[in-house]
């Protein structure tokens, strides 16, 4: 029997889950491997026996809670895919101001009735099996996971920063450039697309497990930069804190 798989949305813009629609002739041969059984974007069949259920989208209502909840129940692995579900990302920015402001200031005086929580990650309502991080996620990434899930083996992320990344890629350092970036804490696996393109990387793929923390520093000082001002550009996709839920 192929594994079962699901593809479930929360809070987000849907990129990732987009993401995989776009794996175009690569997805034939996912699905040779797996029997996709829910996914909004892409049937509209539905069926509660699961045994992957991809996630999108950070859990930021009363009812994301109660249906994450179910999802847990019924799938044998649960696995976050995306800034938004692996920590919450852009959604996360909101959780600096209260609920009743934020309602507010989106909704106007009829705010009162949405149901709106702190915006936070799968992991921190249920107990996940793997994460894929980035916004949105790497389709080669997505791809490599699916096959080793199949095979029975552990999926795993890059544990080195995205400057290695970088050089590989014969890219000068935006440091020269006069720009800030977080890829000497920000764990690899994106192939360093934003540094290639001309861009500085803003940790969507979150902190690497054992960060050089001192070396950035340095580096930040010989560019006349304070931690505080690109940590302002990493909260962008990591604002998320424990402390405010």
């Amino acid at each position: 029997m192929k594994p079962r798989v699901a593809v479930f949305s929360f809070t987000c813009c849907e990129g990732c889950s987009l993401t995989i629609l776009e794996c175009e002739n690569e997805l034939l041969d996912i699905v040779n491997l797996v029997q996709f059984v829910r996914w909004r974007e892409a049937m509209t069949e539905t069926s509660d026996d699961i045994d992957i259920a991809f996630v999108d989208g950070s859990i930021s209502t009363h009812s994301d809670v109660r249906k994450i909840k179910q999802i847990r129940e019924m799938a044998k692995l649960v696995i976050p895919i995306g800034a938004c579900a692996y920590n919450a990302g852009l959604n996360a920015l909101k959780n600096r101001y209260g609920m009743g402001e934020v309602k507010e200031m989106v909704y106007g005086p009829d705010g009162a009735q949405f149901d709106t929580i702190p915006a936070r990650p799968v992991s921190a309502v249920v107990p996940v099996d793997f994460a894929l991080p980035q916004c949105p996620i790497d389709r080669e990434e997505f791809l490599r996971t699916v096959r080793d899930l199949v095979l029975g083996r552990t999926p795993r992320l890059p544990d080195y920063p995205l400057c290695v990344e970088c050089k590989r890629a014969g890219n000068d350092c935006v440091f020269w450039k006069g720009m800030k970036c977080m890829g000497p804490v920000t764990r690899a696996g994106c192939g360093a697309i934003c540094p290639s393109n001309g861009d500085y990387c803003e940790g969507c793929r979150g902190f690497v497990d054992h960060p050089n923390e001192q070396a950035h520093q340095e580096t930040l000082k010989e560019h006349g930069l304070t931690v505080q001002e690109v940590m302002n550009y990493f909260n962008l996709f990591n604002s998320y804190d424990e402390s405010q839920i």
